[in-house]
């Protein structure tokens, strides 16, 4: 999908997403020392109001204006809401975390957009991915249906390269109303 084809799919909604941060963001960052974030593929932002919530000064980017104006009109202080395209946006350096959650682009763009968010830490920062595992289109439920756009933590691990320090890196079950997903999930430093 193109961004206009997501500002159409937000803008026919209340909400595409839930409120809340999705489960694995939370679980795993809620204890990291608050810093400066870059949100990437941030959509309506939940991710980033969350963080910001906890004392992060989060830096949010999304190539939907739809998504990015309800992000902003939640009006939460820390965030700075960017409308942009990850392949040609400048991206802040220095970051403290960047997390990409559910960006599911043709694996040639990943490609490009992986090591763009980890050239956007600082040394010892964090990166956290969290998307739809390959396996999830034959043994789990929803997600993109087009392989191209599906991966595993080996593909992001062979991308990062050794500037990229792995703590985790596994595929992880989600539990949906449809069923079980199964999600990639790759925690690391720089």
């Amino acid at each position: 999908m193109d961004a206009q084809a997501w500002d159409e799919r937000y803008a026919a909604s209340e909400r595409v997403w839930s409120a809340e941060p999705n489960q694995f963001v939370a679980a795993e960052l809620a204890t990291l020392p608050p810093g400066r974030a870059l949100d990437l593929a941030c959509g309506e932002g939940r991710n980033a109001l969350w963080l910001a919530e906890l004392g992060w000064q989060v830096t949010a980017i999304d190539y939907s204006e739809v998504a990015i104006e309800r992000g902003r009109s939640a009006g939460v202080a820390g965030v700075t809401w960017v409308v942009g395209d990850l392949h040609t946006v400048d991206l802040p350096a220095d970051q403290d975390l960047v997390l990409l959650s559910y960006l599911q682009l043709p694996r040639e763009q990943m490609l490009r957009i992986w090591p763009r968010a980890l050239a956007a830490l600082r040394p010892g920062g964090t990166l956290f991915v969290i998307g739809h595992d390959s396996s999830n289109l034959t043994e789990g439920v929803g997600g993109p249906q087009d392989p191209d756009h599906l991966y595993t933590a080996a593909d992001i691990l062979a991308c990062l390269g050794p500037d990229f320090v792995p703590q985790r890196a596994e595929r992880v079950q989600r539990v949906t109303e449809a069923g079980i997903a199964y999600d990639v999930l790759v925690r690391g430093t720089r």
